[in-house]
């Protein structure tokens, strides 16, 4: 009797299904699902990229057939996929992976580097969220601002436990049929986690670290990839490419600057971030010009 009225609480735990940008093996994901699993209040599954995918934004495989490997994570049902971030979270929710089991919450991340400001645009990480609530799935993207020479892998077990209650918080208000609907949310946890000065809800700003261009001779990587997953971190060494052809010219991204309007206020994500907050900001999946342009582009189309 016992057992059976445990496999009768495991099956109504609420489910949480936890993807990422940079890998499965990426200890930002494991420390999550640690974390989640030591809650023993939620059954667990996870649908990651079997290979780092960082910035590969919402892109989506099409043509070819994801390959699915089952991989080994104490107290979860976990798998390796070969696809991105949105591929691993269109695949999660769909009840094809998991006979028939739907997430609750999506939790993607977390990730290493900041996905403040533009940078959302790029992000795995938050595409991996976005595509979840397209899909009318609750979803949270979470980003650690991994600052190079500074931070380390401990850091990503910090902020995988400062997340805990704000996960929590949110599967109480989607169990009771209060959660809204109309977004999902972007979490960045501060550099010092250990003595962040508290959630703070922000508005998505303009910060941006810069682009440009350097041609460059092969180099194979140094560090582990984990460790270069953010367009914001310094130092990245450059990416595994082909050498085939010794006329090819090669060149590597390397940030130029990084910026933002600091008229936007306080209560923007980056400067809020920054200033030591984890910052909680609602995005949705449109991206909608200011209103304010409209009158203009009529204006062009009625003298066409």
């Amino acid at each position: 009797m016992a057992s059976t009225a445990a496999a009768a609480a495991a099956a109504a735990a609420p489910v949480v299904m936890v993807t990422n940008d940079d890998g499965i093996d990426a200890p930002g994901l494991r420390f999550l699902v640690d974390q989640l699993v030591a809650q023993g209040r939620y059954r667990v599954l996870v649908c990651a990229p079997d290979t780092d995918r960082s910035g590969v934004s919402h892109c989506i495989t099409w043509r070819s057939a994801l390959r699915c490997k089952r991989v080994n994570i104490n107290g979860a049902t976990a798998f390796g996929v070969s696809g991105t971030p949105a591929d691993c979270a269109s695949l999660g929710i769909s009840g094809k992976l998991f006979d028939g089991l739907v997430p609750d919450l999506v939790l993607s991340g977390i990730n290493i580097g900041n996905n403040c400001g533009l940078h959302v645009v790029y992000s795995g990480t938050v595409a991996g969220a976005r595509e979840a609530f397209i899909y009318g799935i609750p979803a949270l993207a979470m980003s650690y601002n991994w600052v190079a020479g500074q931070s380390s892998v401990n850091d990503l077990k910090v902020a995988a436990e400062v997340c805990i209650p704000l996960i929590n918080a949110v599967m109480v208000e989607i169990k009771s049929g209060t959660y809204p609907k109309g977004s999902f949310l972007n979490i960045d946890v501060p550099s010092d986690a250990a003595h962040h000065k508290g959630y703070k809800i922000t508005k998505q700003g303009k910060y941006m670290a810069r682009i440009g261009w350097e041609q460059t001779v092969y180099q194979k990587p140094s560090v582990e990839s984990y460790q270069t997953a953010s367009m914001d971190i310094d130092g990245e060494k450059d990416r595994d490419i082909d050498t085939s052809s010794a006329n090819d010219l090669l060149f590597k991204r390397v940030i130029v600057k990084r910026s933002y309007d600091e008229e936007e206020g306080e209560d923007m994500d980056y400067k809020s971030l920054a200033d030591g907050y984890i910052t909680v900001t609602p995005l949705v999946a449109l991206s909608r010009a200011e209103a304010d342009v409209i009158p203009y582009y009529k204006a062009c189309l009625s003298r066409i």
